[in-house]
């Protein structure tokens, strides 16, 4: 069972119900921040301090204040954690239901476990320790684990991300192909990237490529 554990989430209701759940499981060493900014510090002090937290508990969105902060998601604080740690276990707890961003998280990010936030959430939260404390298998709360298991005609992959990233810069579509060019990412040519643009416009439902960045933006893809 884990031994330090570290909670970001920024709703007090949320906190209470992890930490009761940490409780039940006996585990009385953890930590809590309601901003990323803070739990990615407590995370690289406990490295340092060569006292490491063996899991992060995260929600993924987090509400602004006046607060200024660095890392402003739970998504982008898990990818900096797991470059940091990569043996640290984490478990994404949302009320996000969107496929293609959990997909995301468990690809890209490898989280553990996802549990999302609503009736089941603290028996899946147990679950999901229980699980992932005792083994390398993943646990998805079973609503979101049937959409995941849904295929469409297209899936977005790693190259999509960057392209959409790039264009929610500024970036023109010229300028990304020569971008892509220099460093031999496909697609790199005028014809190839425009196909690839228009199936992400058909896959979001996108009427344009502005309306595609804002769509993927609040789907927190980007």
């Amino acid at each position: 069972m884990f031994k330090k554990v570290i909670i970001a989430e920024d709703f007090e209701e949320f906190n209470l119900a992890i930490k009761q759940t940490l409780n039940d499981f006996d585990i009385v060493n953890f930590q809590h921040a309601k901003y990323c900014d803070d739990a990615f510090l407590k995370i690289r002090k406990a490295i340092q301090d060569n006292e490491p937290y063996d899991l992060l508990i995260s929600d993924l969105s987090f509400k602004q204040d006046h607060r200024e902060v660095k890392i402003g998601s739970g998504d982008e604080l898990i990818e900096k954690v797991r470059e940091l740690q990569p043996n640290i276990k984490i478990i994404a707890y949302s009320i996000e239901d969107k496929n293609v961003r959990i997909k995301s998280l468990f690809e890209n990010s490898e989280i553990n476990a996802f549990v999302l936030k609503g009736r089941n959430s603290i028996e899946d939260l147990k679950k999901a320790i229980t699980l992932i404390s005792n083994s390398d298998q993943k646990f998805i709360s079973p609503e979101v684990a049937s959409a995941l298991q849904e295929k469409g005609n297209y899936e977005i992959d790693d190259v999509d991300i960057k392209i959409l990233k790039y264009l929610s810069a500024g970036t023109s579509q010229d300028e990304i192909i020569e971008i892509f060019k220099t460093s031999d990412i496909k697609p790199n040519s005028k014809s190839a990237m425009e196909k690839r643009l228009s199936k992400l416009k058909d896959f979001f439902k996108a009427n344009n490529t502005i309306h595609l960045v804002s769509i993927t933006k609040d789907m927190g893809i980007i």
